[in-house]
């Protein structure tokens, strides 16, 4: 396998035993940056100097743990992007807009701090859409990010230059958030895996901190790498009254399913699902089976619709005045604005009481506690879909958001999401499903997501990743 398509895991067991330098590694993926990003366009900077010298250090201390030195991190000299939405004090923080075209960060984001007190080496940010409104990824300010499987597509979003970077081998692992499927939705386009934590779990910051729609978290090509990052990423944090005190460490090892059941939901009550989807879902349900776990086919009393009716309201709360903030009533600064972004606060606007739905959220979550009560895990897909165009306006949000299996976990957003590989659909896209877990339950997730990794064999292969 090439260096730049090593997984974390990997390249940390190469470190120990002297095999690898992080120095080189660095290297590797920063000459794959150089060749796959006049094509894919996930970076919207590079840091190669501070890196190089990042790199350099984690050797040094390699050595010297070698000596009886002190202990390294859990990220110790693997490289990582992070996504441009995490500020980092000093560092510009342009959220895809032009209207933020050279604003500079006065704060980092607590996540940032633990990637580097863990020893990672941070040589670049990753490309969101506009104020990471949209499940695509292209803004007038960074243009179009594209999808290293086939260009046509986009990669997703908000974390679409995440989940692009990952798939292209331009890094090793990569941050993302995710508020109505922003992690998910390009793990499932590119084919890598990642994790939606549940409220609370990962800090963050004013005001996003408080939105129980809203998580920071983990994005890598394994899910024994997602937990290593997810492990590093997650705890209290004083600037954050969210932060839950609990530490939930998560792994990503195999172990036995026997006794595990696991829920199968192929359209959560409603979403129009492709087949080339269904059939992959399906196979990752008999992957499952195979493994030793219960497998029953369920339904879910949601759809799109009572997702969206569900959801309106908080977004209006939330999304919308945001953006009214941003644009001060100016015509001039709002045209400025991507379509969907301005789409997209105008149908938040219209969505409801938030007291209204406050009442409904509790409503929507009541049937899956229910169903869960006999099970571990749900399995359900991630996209309806099999891809949208790299350029796809995305300016009728209930156009989109009905493709999107995403956003039922985000209404009810103490639960944990494990974004795995499903396969691939005919047009090249990767498909993947979705590993839904019961409130604050990630190690459900983790061991199932595991096991399911090493029955199908897909994703962690030297053939999986795009030939670019």
């Amino acid at each position: 396998m090439d260096l730049h398509h090593l997984t974390a895991t990997e390249a940390s067991e190469l470190f120990r035993r002297r095999e690898l330098s992080p120095v080189e590694l660095l290297d590797a993926v920063l000459a794959r940056t150089a060749a796959a990003e006049p094509a894919i366009n996930a970076v919207t900077e590079e840091w190669i100097d501070e890196a190089r010298a990042a790199a350099a250090a984690s050797e040094a201390r390699f050595s010297a743990a070698a000596g009886g030195g002190a202990p390294l991190g859990s990220l110790e000299g693997i490289p990582l992007m992070l996504k441009d939405e995490q500020p980092i004090a000093g560092r510009l923080l342009e959220d895809g807009c032009l209207l933020e075209r050279g604003n500079v960060a006065d704060q980092t984001h607590p996540i940032v701090d633990r990637i580097l007190a863990a020893g990672a080496v941070v040589h670049a940010r990753t490309t969101t859409p506009e104020y990471c409104c949209a499940p695509v990824t292209h803004s007038k300010l960074w243009g179009v990010t594209r999808n290293p499987w086939n260009p046509d597509y986009t990669p997703g979003g908000s974390s679409g230059g995440s989940g692009a970077a990952l798939a292209a081998g331009e890094t090793i692992l990569a941050t993302g958030s995710d508020i109505g499927g922003s992690i998910r939705i390009p793990a499932s386009f590119c084919g890598v895996v990642g994790f939606k934590p549940p409220f609370g779990r990962v800090p963050g910051m004013a005001p996003f901190n408080s939105d129980t729609y809203c998580a920071d978290g983990p994005m890598g090509r394994s899910v024994a790498d997602v937990a290593l990052l997810q492990n590093v990423l997650s705890g209290p944090w004083v600037g954050d009254a969210a932060s839950l005190r609990e530490i939930a460490e998560v792994s990503g090892r195999v172990g036995s399913l026997d006794g595990v059941r696991v829920a199968l939901c192929l359209d959560l009550g409603g979403y129009d699902v492709d087949p080339a989807v269904e059939a992959n879902t399906r196979a990752a349900a008999a992957a499952l089976a195979a493994a030793g776990a219960t497998v029953v086919e369920v339904a879910l009393p949601w759809g799109p619709d009572r997702v969206l009716e569900t959801a309106w309201p908080h977004f209006g709360a939330v999304m919308g005045p945001f953006i009214e903030q941003i644009v001060e009533g100016d015509a001039a600064r709002a045209a400025q604005l991507m379509p969907y972004t301005r789409a997209f606060a105008e149908q938040a606007a219209g969505g409801g009481g938030y007291v209204d739905g406050l009442v409904a959220e509790s409503a929507f979550y009541r049937p899956f506690a229910e169903l869960m009560t006999g099970y571990d895990v749900l399995l359900c897909p991630t996209v309806a879909s099999i891809g949208l165009a790299a350029e796809e306006p995305c300016t009728d949000s209930t156009a989109i958001f009905s493709q999107l299996m995403t956003l039922p976990f985000n209404v009810i957003g103490r639960v944990p999401v494990l974004a795995v590989p499903s396969g691939i659909a005919p047009n090249g896209v990767p498909t993947g499903v979705q590993l839904v877990g019961r409130t604050y339950d990630d190690a459900a997730v983790f061991r199932v997501g595991a096991a399911l990794e090493q029955e199908l064999g897909l994703w962690t292969d030297a053939s999986w990743w795009p030939a670019i």
